[in-house]
């Protein structure tokens, strides 16, 4: 894909941008992407990846990341001093396997390789990152905006409709835009952390290891290959370090990490390493304009739980779609205020729940601590959100953004749940498939759940005026229903072993329909053909 003048200028092109831009190419709608350094970035970084997470590069059709990722190795700790193990503990909470999560533990991937992965898939589209290309400043109207930018010292005006920036916590948008970035920085709580190449007697490529504590002074040593077959992701801590002098040097980094594991330590390479401070802080909205922020642009944290760069995605996912409908012309550019507005009560609770992690470390000294199954995000919502509908919920309830997954009670705001088995009629051959493979982030998807196809017709005849490149239909039936091969020019699924009717909470005999978001989120729970207009009505023109 390849436009003169793209609509979308996306800045920084870690993942948080790629994905913006990616969920964008994906809508049709071209983009430009730029990054002001020169390479792309080395090292491993934010490397878990937490389910719902998997089920948005799912929905991008980026089944690498599930593939390629590595299960997280327990954590072994070891007797002070010794090689002597004391405990092996998992740094994954425990959740229940059901059919409607198909993505049940976390992946481990460094982000130098994710990168690689999304660069991928945007080159399908004929779109590539522009390194070294810098913004310099923009200014913007109702109609676009106009961008500043330099590459090897070469000026260029660009013309736009829209920027995002992803372009980190120091990065220039969320500056030039006036976003306030209020929070705090815990200087006393600092990590020195990178990828080594090194090899230990007795240390095995098997576990998660750690020496020492949080509290004190300790390191952890996660094998992974991404680097080398000897690579290491490290994390350097505790207050009796004085880590900002380790960071100076590598060879005190060597020293400080031989000096806590009592075996014959190798090091072959320092391949990268940060010196990090706790900062906690967030945008007080999420873009002004025709210029938005996500990821670290708009939100920091403790890395603790492994939120940050998890977060970041879904900011890029839920902007995307929007952002699409409102630059074909499907949408009023007010959908686009509902970015900040779903968004803001998620991270501040995000923020919250690093930070309870982070204050339970320091005052055990065990970074392994109050692993909550609400790491996994599949309880994330926005139930509050004014472009929501829900026919079933009879009165608003507290803001609980980052709620606990409920597998009994589903509203509107929620993750939609997946279900496998679904069997499509009218095919000569039926061949089975899941709710999630309809789900894409180009397009909402309707689910009529319905005792016969007979029942659904009128639901469905009704809304034949929206763009099927925006909006399609599949009828859901249930295991019990008389089904003769029909030719309809809607899917139609044969819930055959009943986990679509009990993920979505259906009785056999009921009417029920689901509009499900280009997010993978319910936009909307109601009785028929005029819930689901209403709930449109607030989202397309």
């Amino acid at each position: 894909m390849h436009s003169v003048h793209p609509p979308v200028l996306v800045v920084g092109a870690g993942p948080v941008g790629l994905v913006a831009a990616l969920t964008l190419l994906q809508n049709d709608i071209s983009v430009r992407i730029i990054d002001k350094d020169p390479h792309p970035r080395i090292g491993q970084r934010g490397s878990g990846i937490w389910p719902r997470s998997l089920e948005l590069y799912n929905f991008l059709d980026v089944s690498e990341v599930n593939s390629l990722g590595k299960a997280a190795p327990l954590l072994r700790s070891y007797k002070p001093g010794t090689l002597e193990p004391v405990k092996d503990s998992s740094m994954v909470p425990h959740v229940e396997i059901t059919p409607a999560i198909p993505f049940h533990a976390p992946r481990m991937m460094g982000q130098q390789l994710l990168d690689v992965i999304l660069r991928r898939h945007l080159e399908k589209f004929s779109c590539s990152v522009e390194m070294g290309t810098e913004l310099l400043s923009f200014e913007q109207s109702d109609e676009g905006v106009t961008a500043i930018l330099a590459k090897n010292g070469i000026s260029e005006t660009f013309n736009t409709k829209w920027i995002i920036g992803a372009d980190g916590a120091k990065g220039i948008v969320r500056k030039q835009l006036g976003l306030t970035f209020l929070g705090e920085t815990r200087d006393d709580t600092r990590i020195v952390t990178g990828d080594i190449r090194l090899t230990g007697v007795g240390l095995d490529r098997v576990h998660w290891h750690r020496f020492g504590n949080f509290l004190e002074r300790g390191v952890s040593l996660r094998p992974t290959d991404e680097i080398a077959e000897d690579g290491w992701q490290f994390s350097l801590f505790g207050r009796e370090f004085d880590l900002t002098k380790i960071a100076q040097s590598e060879e005190l980094i060597f020293e400080a990490i031989a000096s806590l594991i009592p075996t014959k330590i190798t090091f072959n390479k320092m391949v990268w390493m940060s010196d990090y401070r706790a900062n906690i802080r967030m945008v007080n909205k999420f873009g002004e304009g025709r210029v938005f922020v996500a990821g670290d642009a708009a939100h920091i944290h403790s890395p603790t739980g492994g939120q940050g760069l998890n977060s970041g995605v879904q900011d890029a996912f839920n902007l995307g779609w929007k952002l699409a409908l409102v630059q074909k012309g499907f949408a009023d550019k007010y959908l686009l205020e509902t970015y900040s507005a779903e968004r803001l009560p998620v991270i501040s609770e995000m923020l919250e729940v690093t930070t309870s992690i982070l204050d339970s470390a320091l005052t055990s000294g065990d970074i392994s601590v109050r692993r909550s199954p609400i790491l996994y995000m599949l309880g994330i919502n926005c139930r509050f959100s004014t472009i929501v509908l829900d026919e079933f919920v009879a009165s608003v309830k507290p803001i609980n953004a980052y709620g606990v997954l409920d597998e009994k009670n589903l509203e509107a705001g929620d993750r939609a749940p997946d279900a496998p088995n679904m069997v499509q009629v009218g095919r000569a051959e039926p061949d089975a498939t899941t709710l999630f493979c309809l789900y894409r982030p180009w397009y909402h998807t309707m689910l009529v759940f319905a005792p016969s196809l007979a029942d659904a017709t009128p639901i469905l005849g009704a809304l034949e005026t929206y763009d099927k490149s925006i909006v399609r239909s599949a009828v859901v039936l249930p295991s019990s229903a008389s089904v003769m091969p029909v030719v309809s020019p809607d899917l139609v699924l044969v819930d055959r072993e009943g986990h679509a009717y009990s993920a979505y909470l259906v009785e056999a005999g009921q009417t029920k329909v689901f509009v499900i978001r280009p997010d993978g989120v319910i936009g909307a729970i109601v009785h028929g053909a005029g819930g689901v207009k209403k709930y449109f009505s607030k989202i397309l023109l």
